[in-house]
């Protein structure tokens, strides 16, 4: 095979989010024998034949001429054979900064797309470092962070500067997140990553600096000297008229927006502003939520960063990696992002971002397979060139357009009442 004859790879097929986007493929564009409405060409891959073909066999009869791939993530020669078959490979292989590093670089000097569900901006920002250059000259797209996080965030606030721009002619300079609600555990691949992330920041003084800078993945050069908000325990929110806690993912969604501005060469304003927090409700209710959400994530990144105790709730209370939920529990899960922005004479924006199923699995599953066949079908890479992107700068319309289309995504601008 060569790359014209397979779309799209998906690489650690047999992992629970693995699965859940294979069946959302199989189900939105079919295989080459039994072909669906939309066209794409995609296969399996992972380093179990025996896994595989158990997967292949739990899709059903659709599934049977499923193109599958044998490669271990670690094994550079293989996954070099992998990547020559496709044009986008798409990982759900993590913690990515114990297993994700070999496929990248194979794909930034090969120059095969790429996309991953990565949330570990150090890891993110160490693979920009290190191989960048060689996508840049390979043609490569790599984009990273195409699920839960950080493609709400990201697309939402691209989505709010071009409805700024189209109504007022000039940006918001600053803009907020605030998690509504939301119902859904979070993945057991997304705690191991948070889990591995405090162990290497609790021994290493430069990357718990490096952590601390909501800048870290823009690109080298000058950066705003602006001060970015930080909610790091319970605040009364005068837009929302609520009291508002740290939400956990803030760490790396903030960190690509930022990165997404610098892309667009300050689109949004040297001036710019963002940071993300989840509501919890008024009155004293609502503060003893955000002191009770402030103390618990204070804890649990405490006992992470000791090795009994982590090894304790690694044993007891997490979710392991390849653990989720029931699909009757993805279908009830959901999350309503709200976003609002200002633009520096003051005129204000509203727009909502709300996903149709639990966000760590069954939305994740649907954005990434989305963002895979977009990478695939939609950029030309006379548009889009070589290089490590961001989803807003890489995908834009085209994603917002099959999210709000077949994903479950809900994108609009909203009443401040609302």
């Amino acid at each position: 095979m060569n790359k014209s004859q397979l779309d799209v790879i998906v690489f650690g097929a047999t992992s629970f989010v693995g699965q859940i986007l294979c069946r959302y493929l199989l189900r939105e564009f079919g295989t080459d024998a039994q072909p669906g409405a939309r066209p794409l060409r995609w296969a399996i891959a992972g380093r179990s034949r025996a896994r595989l073909d158990q997967l292949v066999a739990s899709l059903g009869t659709d599934a049977q001429a499923l193109p599958v791939i044998i490669a271990d993530a670690g094994d550079e020669a293989a996954l070099a054979a992998l990547c020559g078959r496709a044009r986008v490979v798409v990982s759900t292989v993590g913690p990515y900064a114990l297993h994700g590093e070999t496929l990248v670089r194979v794909c930034s000097r090969g120059g095969t797309d790429y996309c991953d569900l990565s949330g570990e901006a150090h890891w993110v920002r160490r693979m920009i470092a290190q191989y960048a250059g060689d996508a840049q000259r390979s043609g490569a797209r790599i984009v990273h962070c195409c699920g839960f996080d950080s493609i709400p965030s990201d697309l939402g606030v691209w989505f709010l500067q071009q409805q700024a721009m189209r109504q007022f002619g000039l940006p918001c300079v600053e803009v907020k997140m605030r998690v509504k609600a939301m119902r859904g555990a979070a993945s057991g691949g997304t705690v191991a990553s948070i889990v591995n992330v405090v162990r290497e920041a609790s021994s290493d003084a430069a990357l718990r600096k490096e952590l601390s800078n909501p800048y870290s993945l823009c690109p080298p050069g000058p950066v705003p000297a602006i001060r970015q908000a930080n909610v790091r325990g319970p605040r009364f929110d005068r837009d929302f008229q609520a009291w508002s806690a740290p939400f956990v993912m803030a760490a790396i969604n903030v960190r690509i927006v930022l990165r997404s501005n610098a892309l667009l060469d300050y689109r949004y304003g040297r001036e710019f502003r963002y940071d993300e927090a989840m509501l919890t409700g008024r009155g004293m209710a609502g503060r003893l939520k955000a002191a009770g959400v402030t103390a618990g994530l204070g804890g649990f990144v405490a006992a992470a960063a000791i090795a009994p105790t982590r090894w304790l709730m690694e044993k007891t209370i997490l979710p392991a990696p390849g653990a989720g939920p029931s699909p009757a529990a993805q279908e009830e899960g959901f999350y309503d992002f709200r976003f609002v922005g200002r633009t520096a004479d003051g005129r204000e924006l509203r727009v909502k971002v709300a996903g149709d199923r639990d966000p760590g699995y069954g939305s994740t599953a649907k954005i990434l397979g989305e963002a895979a066949a977009c990478l695939a079908r939609d950029i030309a890479r006379d548009a889009v060139g070589g290089g490590f992107w961001t989803p807003a700068t890489a995908l834009g319309a085209s994603l917002h357009a099959r999210l709000t289309t077949h994903a479950g995504l809900t994108i609009e601008v909203t009443d401040p009442s609302a």
